[in-house]
């Protein structure tokens, strides 16, 4: 392990909890305990004790092949998220989409019973939906989030639905979860979903996934509207072709450049 300091107020735990959480990256999107051991140079009931503390705290999540981190890292410093592998990438095709839409364009996780924004190009309008990177909203009312549980098996999606939501939202429509599984089913046949009003009054979205090198759903990125300016008919004839095109061309980068800056949902 490399030297570091040694002064008096030096949190020795702390600095290993971010030894841990640096040692996930795009080579090593999933690491058990000895690898992470092996990584950091700390001793394993170390990291294991970081790790199940970090996933109490929601900051990793644990699967068949070790430990990912969620998109709740983000929230450690959300000034970094312009220099992401993902808003890298993503960036200048959000920013044609809302370009030739005129309309806000953002892009977002599966964490928990959430989906958490980790993209965003918006457009000032005076009615709008408020949101930055690190905003959540319950999954199941949300276009974004029908779209990344769509890829997950029924009994998953109904241990995600578990999860409280930490959004503090309340939806105006939440499916049950027969109807739910329906829509799921109809949204991965497609590759696309509406939702019209479903979050919030007013509120009206289309999305799609975007997807890693390996063909995996690293995130999903959609087109929000106003209800009252926007028609479904709109939404659907204008600007979904339009957003179908921008996430095309965002896997073909990711693709090309075989890069994931964060494990995709499960």
């Amino acid at each position: 392990m490399a030297e570091r300091g040694t002064g008096p107020d030096f949190i020795e735990s702390l600095a290993r909890g971010l030894d841990v959480i640096r040692a996930f990256d795009a080579q090593h999107a999933e690491l058990t305990m000895s690898e992470l051991a092996e990584l950091t140079g700390l001793a394993r009931p170390t990291v294991r004790r970081i790790l199940l503390t970090l996933e109490e705290l929601g900051y990793v999540r644990s699967g068949r092949g070790g430990f990912s981190l969620t998109a709740r890292v983000l929230e450690l410093g959300l000034a970094h998220v312009s220099s992401s592998g993902l808003w890298d990438v993503a960036r200048p095709h959000m920013e044609r989409l809302v370009s030739r839409t005129g309309e806000s364009s953002s892009a977002a996780q599966l964490e928990g019973s959430d989906i958490v924004y980790v993209a965003r190009v918006a457009v000032p309008k005076i009615i709008a939906l408020r949101v930055d990177i690190g905003t959540r909203f319950p999954a199941a009312s949300t276009s974004l989030g029908k779209v990344l549980m769509s890829r997950l098996e029924p009994a998953e999606v109904e241990r995600v639905l578990a999860h409280p939501s930490r959004s503090g939202v309340v939806a105006r429509h939440v499916p049950s979860l027969p109807a739910l599984l329906e829509e799921l089913a109809a949204v991965r046949e497609r590759g696309w979903c509406l939702t019209d009003e479903q979050l919030a009054a007013g509120v009206r979205s289309v999305a799609a996934p975007l997807h890693a090198a390996d063909g995996s759903v690293l995130a999903a990125m959609n087109v929000t509207v106003h209800a009252a300016e926007t028609s479904v008919e709109v939404l659907l004839e204008e600007h979904l072709p339009r957003l179908l095109e921008a996430t095309a061309a965002i896997d073909a980068d990711l693709s090309l450049l075989g890069r994931v800056p964060m494990a995709g949902p499960r």
